[in-house]
């Protein structure tokens, strides 16, 4: 089976950024969302970014952000890729000069596949529980059963994940990686490091 890469997103402190590195994580989000719990000052995402060791991917996360309120926080934080997690447009992604994901929200009824080719430029789709006037980390898995099985980018999957359920999804979806935020907390934007070690140990150990 393919290697199923990791992201911990949500990170809010120096301290959690270092233990996601050090469990082997492949990427980290920092949420630039003002109305997320979650959400990071440009000063706090870049000391996260600063603190961290090498090979581990910053993802900048932002739900219908001005091209002006990007474009600052990119002058500052040395963000390696966007994730577009709001109802952005395909040329509202582009142009950053960053590879870039959009987040689609799968629901009944939903063509996930016909939303996905229209994001011809992301570098993958990541799919995500729709709630009703909440963008993402709403804790809630959706029916894997909805995603296509030919999407046309690499699948990221987000949505309620844990340690008590990862291993099912990357065994039923296989998907390209494994998106977590709240399912590894203590609270709301404070990681349990016990729970990050055990999430990637166990994304790893399902190769």
């Amino acid at each position: 089976m393919p290697i199923v890469r990791s992201k911990i997103c949500g990170i809010t402190r120096v301290e959690d950024a270092l233990v996601a590195a050090e469990a082997g994580a492949d990427a980290i989000g920092l949420v630039f969302y003002p109305k997320s719990p979650r959400a990071v000052s440009v000063q706090q995402a870049l000391n996260i970014v600063a603190a961290l060791p090498p090979f581990v991917t910053t993802v900048g996360l932002f739900v219908n952000a001005s091209r002006s309120d990007i474009s600052t926080t990119l002058d500052t934080v040395p963000l390696d890729m966007l994730q577009f997690h709001g109802d952005e447009s395909p040329a509202d992604c582009e142009g950053f000069c960053r590879p870039w994901y959009k987040a689609l929200r799968v629901q009944t009824g939903e063509d996930v596949q016909r939303q996905a080719a229209r994001y011809a430029g992301a570098s993958a789709i990541l799919l995500d529980t729709f709630v009703a006037g909440v963008p993402g980390g709403t804790g809630e898995i959706f029916d894997w059963s909805l995603i296509p099985a030919d999407l046309p980018k690499p699948l990221i999957l987000a949505g309620g994940l844990t340690c008590e359920n990862v291993q099912q999804a990357v065994a039923e979806v296989r998907p390209f990686a494994v998106d977590v935020s709240g399912g590894v907390e203590l609270s709301k934007g404070i990681k349990d490091a016990a729970s990050v070690k055990e999430f990637v140990r166990l994304v790893r150990a399902s190769m």
